[in-house]
């Protein structure tokens, strides 16, 4: 496929490194070996100071922690205080009521949040059409980091690391400043001590254009040299974003960036042209098009968010506000923090891990008793099991017993699935395999205009819905997402590769793929003419030994996260339930699985990669015979 990669990144053997390597705003960090994934776990310093980024929900980026010391150091006490950011002050007050209500005994004064506008004297008229600098900061005693940081990671609220650069350098010249010092002119602005970080915003001098698997485009801002820099010697990452914004963020671009992505999940924009050319075309017959199927769904039933888990939360929020609170059921085992917001946000949830007819018999029971529910969340198919739910199934006991179905679609890609028929609410990861390069966050939510409950979310949403997506972020996801069907059949293929050279090692016990799934008939009950079964596999190994060794000899990336254009490994149960290990075993994640996000790599070196791990197992043989 002309513009798609053709060989894997090089293996970044550094602990700690970005993932992709030299990316400021890589959303994976490199943990290399079985051993260093362990002492992750287990707050090894060896490995923890030498992180340089990591996960956006579980890892404060460098430059959000610079803007929220320099805030503390301007606005309280840095022996004793802490700051969160936050895009809007809507998230902020959320973030204070979770600290309040986790911790009663805490004086509620101890917590504040502090809203960051631009001042009117330094903006001058003609930038009205440019993004300004804004930011919500919750200052809370250091004591209370615990909790914030659970909020933090389950909700996905949090301000982005570009949007923290941006505020940082608008911060750091006076051009934002805390509201309340503008409300009361004469009150001097109460100061901690001297300013600190007076450095410029970086650009995201990422790996050159092409190195990630985006075919180019031909525009003058795209344009190199051949090396990743452009005739002046400007990273062509740092061109692009010059050219489009000059780090002034004009508004109107943005939002059709914005648009584009939408139109793009909609199914109705599938040509791999720039902006603003692409809101004008039409969709091509020819393409390998794939589209929603309900009628009366639009572009206007689309809405974007920070990221995936932030979609989620509100999809769960919207829901309780429109419908009342009433417990909910979370059907199949998940992604860890899927469960845990259905857990500490609303009434309580009931968990069927296993995904079986027997627990929708269960479910069925309860429903006939009586018992009323605001909804049932899964994923289609599951992360890492990759198992599929009977959404036939589910839809008809939901127009039954009155609850709503909401699906995580992100692991099947409406590229190779279309689940909108049976869920009223469908949400996605945008910062998987939809952007693909691993350098930015994003997600989005999509209702159902056929069913029920459509007319009084769209009414909550209407009241409710903040656009907290960073216009920044917002360009590089449409620009990474350009060629997304292109790379979607790619890795498909891919991946089915990669899950027959699995199935037929004596040393892997089982491995988890939808076409080998005994959920299979259920995913292709949802899967599209010209889809595919995805490309996240995970496989177990009989002996931990064995998934070691496998692990350690892996010349893949490796590090958390999935969807990204190069094949990225996990030894995901150590990483997402260290501390529940048997716990997550009863359902099938054994601590020797190993999760597999597959990428664009040709045939032969993917073949050579997982050859060469496989091959390395007999030497663990030997070793113990020893």
């Amino acid at each position: 496929m002309p513009g798609l990669l053709a060989t894997p990144l090089p293996w970044n053997q550094t602990v700690g490194d970005t993932v992709p390597p030299n990316t400021p705003h890589a959303v994976s960090v490199s943990l290399p070996t079985w051993k260093s994934n362990v002492a992750y776990e287990e707050g090894e310093r060896w490995v923890l100071d030498k992180m340089q980024c990591g996960y956006p929900r579980f890892f404060i980026h460098k430059s959000i922690d610079r803007l929220a010391t320099s805030i503390v150091q301007q606005q309280g006490d840095l022996e004793t205080e802490k700051a969160m950011l936050f895009p809007t002050a809507s998230c902020g007050r959320r973030c204070v009521e979770f600290l309040i209500q986790q911790n009663p005994g805490v004086d509620a004064t101890s917590i504040r949040s502090l809203d960051f506008i631009p001042h009117p004297d330094k903006i001058p008229s003609a930038s009205l059409k440019r993004v300004l600098p804004r930011a919500t900061a919750v200052v809370y005693p250091k004591e209370l980091w615990p909790t914030a940081k659970v909020f933090w990671q389950h909700t996905g609220e949090g301000m982005s690391s570009r949007h923290a650069e941006f505020c940082q350098k608008a911060f750091d010249d006076g051009s934002m400043v805390e509201r309340s010092t503008l409300s009361q002119p004469n009150t001097p602005r109460l100061s901690k001590g001297p300013r600190r970080y007076q450095r410029p915003m970086s650009l995201d001098h990422g790996t050159p254009q092409d190195t990630n698997g985006h075919g180019g485009s031909t525009s003058q801002e795209d344009k190199s040299n051949g090396n990743g820099t452009t005739e002046n010697g400007v990273p062509d990452s740092a061109l692009f974003v010059e050219e489009r914004f000059g780090r002034n963020l004009d508004i109107t671009l943005a939002q059709n960036a914005k648009l584009a992505v939408r139109r793009r999940i909609a199914g109705s924009l599938t040509a791999n042209v720039e902006l603003p050319h692409s809101l004008e075309t039409k969709p091509d017959e020819n393409t390998n098009q794939r589209d929603r199927e309900v009628p009366g769904f639009s572009v206007d039933d689309i809405y974007l968010y920070p990221m995936g888990m932030n979609a989620m939360f509100h999809a769960h929020r919207v829901l309780r506000t429109a419908r009342g609170e009433m417990p909910s059921i979370m059907y199949g085992f998940p992604y860890v923090d899927t469960l845990k917001v259905l857990e500490k946000f609303g009434p309580g949830v009931t968990f069927y891990g296993y995904g079986s007819a027997e627990e929708l018999d269960d479910l069925e029971r309860r429903l006939q008793s009586g018992e009323k529910l605001l909804s049932l969340f899964c994923e289609f198919p599951s992360n890492p099991l990759l198992r599929t739910p009977d959404l036939k199934r589910i839809r008809a006991l939901a127009d039954r017993y009155d609850f709503a179905v909401v699906v995580d679609e992100t692991i099947g890609n409406f590229l190779n699935i279309n689940v909108l028929p049976y869920a009223d609410v469908v949400f996605s990861s945008l910062t998987k395999i939809f952007s693909g390069d691993g350098n930015v966050m994003g997600g989005s939510m999509i209702l159902n205009p056929q069913l029920p409950y459509y007319s009084k979310l769209k009414q909550v949403q209407e009241t409710e819905y903040e656009d907290k997506m960073f216009e920044e972020d917002a360009l590089y996801l449409e620009r990474n997402s350009r060629d997304f069907i292109l790379r979607t059949d790619r890795i498909n293929v891919n991946a089915e590769i990669v899950a027959n050279m699995l199935r037929a090692h004596p040393a892997v016990k089982q491995v988890h793929y939808p076409k080998y799934s005994p959920t299979k008939h259920f995913y292709d009950n949802c899967k599209l003419p010209n889809g595919g079964y995805g490309g996240l596999l995970s496989c177990t190994f009989h002996r931990m030994e064995d998934a070691q060794v496998f692990y350690d000899y892996l010349e893949t990336q490796k590090g958390p996260s999935l969807g990204t254009n190069f094949t990225l490994s996990s030894p995901f149960v150590i990483l997402a339930h260290y501390n529940e290990l048997d716990w997550a075993a009863q359902f099938g994640c054994e601590a020797t699985l190993v999760r597999f996000s597959i990428g664009l790599e040709d045939e032969v070196t993917i073949r050579k990669v997982f050859d060469y791990a496989l091959g390395a197992i007999p030497q663990a043989d030997a070793a113990l015979s020893k």
